[in-house]
Protein backbone atom coordinates (compact mmCIF):
# COMPACT_ATOMS: atom_id res chain seq x y z
CA UNK A 1 0.00 0.00 0.00
CA UNK A 2 1.08 3.18 -1.05
CA UNK A 3 1.47 6.62 0.92
CA UNK A 4 1.45 10.14 -0.45
CA UNK A 5 2.93 12.77 -1.31
CA UNK A 6 5.33 10.48 -3.87
CA UNK A 7 7.86 12.82 -3.85
CA UNK A 8 9.25 13.29 -0.32
CA UNK A 9 11.94 16.52 -0.13
CA UNK A 10 12.07 16.80 3.67
CA UNK A 11 11.98 20.56 4.91
CA UNK A 12 13.98 22.00 7.62
CA UNK A 13 12.09 22.46 11.16
CA UNK A 14 11.31 26.10 11.06
CA UNK A 15 9.78 26.19 7.76
CA UNK A 16 7.25 23.44 8.48
CA UNK A 17 6.27 24.97 12.01
CA UNK A 18 5.75 28.29 9.49
CA UNK A 19 3.96 25.82 7.34
CA UNK A 20 1.97 24.98 10.32
CA UNK A 21 0.92 28.44 11.23
CA UNK A 22 0.02 29.60 7.91
CA UNK A 23 -2.63 26.60 7.66
CA UNK A 24 -3.88 27.37 11.38
CA UNK A 25 -3.55 31.01 10.57
CA UNK A 26 -6.63 30.90 7.25
CA UNK A 27 -10.35 32.11 7.80
CA UNK A 28 -10.97 31.81 3.83
CA UNK A 29 -10.30 29.91 0.94
CA UNK A 30 -10.69 31.22 -2.59
CA UNK A 31 -13.71 30.19 -4.31
CA UNK A 32 -15.84 30.74 -7.35
CA UNK A 33 -18.93 30.52 -5.69
CA UNK A 34 -21.19 33.06 -4.68
CA UNK A 35 -19.66 33.36 -1.32
CA UNK A 36 -17.67 30.39 1.13
CA UNK A 37 -16.50 29.97 4.89
CA UNK A 38 -14.71 27.24 6.95
CA UNK A 39 -17.09 24.46 8.23
CA UNK A 40 -17.97 24.24 11.29
CA UNK A 41 -19.61 21.88 13.63
CA UNK A 42 -23.14 22.15 12.93
CA UNK A 43 -22.97 21.94 8.74
CA UNK A 44 -23.14 18.28 9.06
CA UNK A 45 -26.85 18.36 7.73
CA UNK A 46 -26.00 20.49 5.06
CA UNK A 47 -22.97 18.11 3.95
CA UNK A 48 -24.56 15.25 4.08
CA UNK A 49 -27.20 16.16 1.67
CA UNK A 50 -23.94 16.87 -0.62
CA UNK A 51 -22.11 13.78 0.02
CA UNK A 52 -25.46 11.84 -0.30
CA UNK A 53 -25.39 12.05 -4.45
CA UNK A 54 -23.90 9.26 -6.31
CA UNK A 55 -21.83 11.99 -8.49
CA UNK A 56 -20.35 13.53 -5.21
CA UNK A 57 -19.28 10.16 -2.80
CA UNK A 58 -18.29 7.66 -6.33
CA UNK A 59 -15.17 9.51 -6.52
CA UNK A 60 -13.81 10.88 -3.54
CA UNK A 61 -12.43 8.44 -0.99
CA UNK A 62 -11.86 10.76 1.86
CA UNK A 63 -15.70 11.09 2.25
CA UNK A 64 -16.62 9.31 5.51
CA UNK A 65 -18.38 5.49 4.88
CA UNK A 66 -21.34 5.17 5.81
CA UNK A 67 -23.13 8.48 5.35
CA UNK A 68 -24.76 9.47 8.27
CA UNK A 69 -24.80 12.55 10.46
CA UNK A 70 -22.58 10.77 13.04
CA UNK A 71 -19.72 10.39 10.38
CA UNK A 72 -20.25 13.59 8.73
CA UNK A 73 -19.40 15.77 11.96
CA UNK A 74 -16.83 13.41 13.29
CA UNK A 75 -15.37 14.23 9.80
CA UNK A 76 -16.00 17.81 10.31
CA UNK A 77 -14.42 17.59 13.69
CA UNK A 78 -11.38 15.86 11.84
CA UNK A 79 -10.69 18.83 9.50
CA UNK A 80 -11.00 21.10 12.94
CA UNK A 81 -8.20 19.27 14.48
CA UNK A 82 -6.18 18.99 11.40
CA UNK A 83 -6.42 22.71 11.15
CA UNK A 84 -5.23 23.38 14.63
CA UNK A 85 -1.98 20.95 14.05
CA UNK A 86 -1.49 22.89 10.54
CA UNK A 87 -2.48 19.96 8.54
CA UNK A 88 -5.99 20.62 6.86
CA UNK A 89 -8.60 22.93 5.94
CA UNK A 90 -12.66 22.16 5.27
CA UNK A 91 -14.10 25.08 3.52
CA UNK A 92 -18.14 24.90 2.10
CA UNK A 93 -19.18 27.34 -0.90
CA UNK A 94 -22.71 28.21 -0.81
CA UNK A 95 -24.70 29.95 -4.17
CA UNK A 96 -26.69 33.06 -4.08
CA UNK A 97 -30.05 31.66 -2.34
CA UNK A 98 -27.38 30.45 0.56
CA UNK A 99 -27.58 26.44 -0.46
CA UNK A 100 -24.85 24.44 -0.40
CA UNK A 101 -22.96 24.10 -3.59
CA UNK A 102 -19.84 22.78 -2.83
CA UNK A 103 -16.56 22.03 -0.42
CA UNK A 104 -12.97 22.00 -0.71
CA UNK A 105 -10.60 20.15 1.57
CA UNK A 106 -7.26 20.67 1.89
CA UNK A 107 -4.51 18.39 3.39
CA UNK A 108 -0.65 19.46 4.23
CA UNK A 109 2.00 17.57 4.94
CA UNK A 110 4.23 20.48 6.50
CA UNK A 111 7.32 18.36 7.06
CA UNK A 112 7.37 17.80 3.31
CA UNK A 113 5.96 21.57 2.01
CA UNK A 114 3.49 19.64 0.01
CA UNK A 115 -0.64 19.81 0.08
CA UNK A 116 -3.31 17.72 -1.75
CA UNK A 117 -7.02 19.01 -2.49
CA UNK A 118 -9.85 17.09 -2.77
CA UNK A 119 -13.59 18.50 -3.22
CA UNK A 120 -16.88 18.64 -5.34
CA UNK A 121 -19.56 20.53 -6.52
CA UNK A 122 -23.31 19.84 -6.39
CA UNK A 123 -23.68 17.33 -9.43
CA UNK A 124 -26.73 20.30 -10.90
CA UNK A 125 -23.84 22.38 -11.20
CA UNK A 126 -21.09 19.99 -12.54
CA UNK A 127 -18.94 20.41 -16.01
CA UNK A 128 -19.64 23.76 -15.90
CA UNK A 129 -16.68 24.61 -16.26
CA UNK A 130 -16.75 26.51 -12.97
CA UNK A 131 -15.09 24.06 -11.03
CA UNK A 132 -12.06 23.83 -12.99
CA UNK A 133 -11.41 27.49 -13.06
CA UNK A 134 -11.90 27.17 -9.37
CA UNK A 135 -9.37 24.29 -8.77
CA UNK A 136 -6.79 26.51 -10.74
CA UNK A 137 -7.68 29.17 -8.38
CA UNK A 138 -6.98 27.49 -5.10
CA UNK A 139 -3.80 25.41 -6.58
CA UNK A 140 -2.21 29.20 -6.72
CA UNK A 141 -3.43 30.17 -3.78
CA UNK A 142 -2.10 26.64 -1.59
CA UNK A 143 1.23 27.52 -3.76
CA UNK A 144 1.29 31.19 -2.68
CA UNK A 145 -0.95 31.51 0.85
CA UNK A 146 0.64 28.09 2.42
CA UNK A 147 4.13 28.33 1.28
CA UNK A 148 4.09 24.88 -0.12
CA UNK A 149 5.96 23.48 -2.80
CA UNK A 150 4.27 20.28 -3.99
CA UNK A 151 0.91 19.73 -4.70
CA UNK A 152 0.20 15.76 -4.94
CA UNK A 153 -3.57 14.35 -5.95
CA UNK A 154 -5.31 11.59 -6.70
CA UNK A 155 -7.68 10.04 -8.83
CA UNK A 156 -9.71 6.88 -9.05
CA UNK A 157 -8.27 4.87 -12.18
CA UNK A 158 -11.48 5.33 -14.17
CA UNK A 159 -11.78 9.18 -13.63
CA UNK A 160 -10.78 10.15 -17.16
CA UNK A 161 -12.15 13.84 -16.59
CA UNK A 162 -10.09 14.55 -13.87
CA UNK A 163 -7.35 12.81 -15.27
CA UNK A 164 -6.96 14.68 -18.57
CA UNK A 165 -7.73 18.21 -15.91
CA UNK A 166 -4.38 17.26 -14.22
CA UNK A 167 -2.56 16.05 -17.69
CA UNK A 168 -3.78 19.93 -19.34
CA UNK A 169 -2.96 22.25 -16.18
CA UNK A 170 0.85 20.01 -16.33
CA UNK A 171 0.50 17.52 -13.19
CA UNK A 172 2.80 13.98 -13.73
CA UNK A 173 1.60 10.64 -13.34
CA UNK A 174 3.43 9.17 -10.96
CA UNK A 175 2.00 5.82 -10.20
CA UNK A 176 -0.72 3.75 -8.50
CA UNK A 177 -1.96 3.56 -4.88
CA UNK A 178 -4.46 2.03 -2.34
CA UNK A 179 -6.40 4.99 -1.09
CA UNK A 180 -7.70 4.11 2.27
CA UNK A 181 -11.08 5.49 3.05
CA UNK A 182 -12.47 6.49 6.51
CA UNK A 183 -14.00 2.76 7.23
CA UNK A 184 -10.60 0.92 6.29
CA UNK A 185 -11.98 0.16 2.68
CA UNK A 186 -9.87 0.82 -0.42
CA UNK A 187 -9.37 2.15 -3.40
CA UNK A 188 -7.01 2.07 -6.38
CA UNK A 189 -5.68 5.67 -6.90
CA UNK A 190 -3.53 7.48 -9.60
CA UNK A 191 -1.02 9.43 -8.09
CA UNK A 192 -0.58 13.42 -9.68
CA UNK A 193 2.03 15.74 -8.71
CA UNK A 194 3.19 19.02 -10.10
CA UNK A 195 5.98 21.23 -8.54
CA UNK A 196 5.36 25.35 -7.92
CA UNK A 197 8.01 26.10 -10.18
CA UNK A 198 6.10 24.04 -12.84
CA UNK A 199 2.60 25.27 -11.78
CA UNK A 200 4.05 29.13 -11.52
CA UNK A 201 5.45 29.02 -14.84
CA UNK A 202 2.32 27.45 -16.47
CA UNK A 203 0.07 30.22 -14.99
CA UNK A 204 2.31 32.79 -16.19
CA UNK A 205 3.23 33.84 -13.01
Amino acid sequence: MGEIPWTRNRTNPAREEAIRALVRGVDAMPSTAHHSRLAQVGDETLLLELFEHPEVNRWIYSIPRPLTLETVRAFIEMNLAAKEQGEGILSLNFDETGNLSGYSEVRVWPEWAAGELAGAMRPDLQNSGQGGVGMAKTFTWMFDALDLDLLCNTTALDNVRIQRLFEKTGFDYRGDIESTRPDGSTRASQVWEISRETWMARQGG
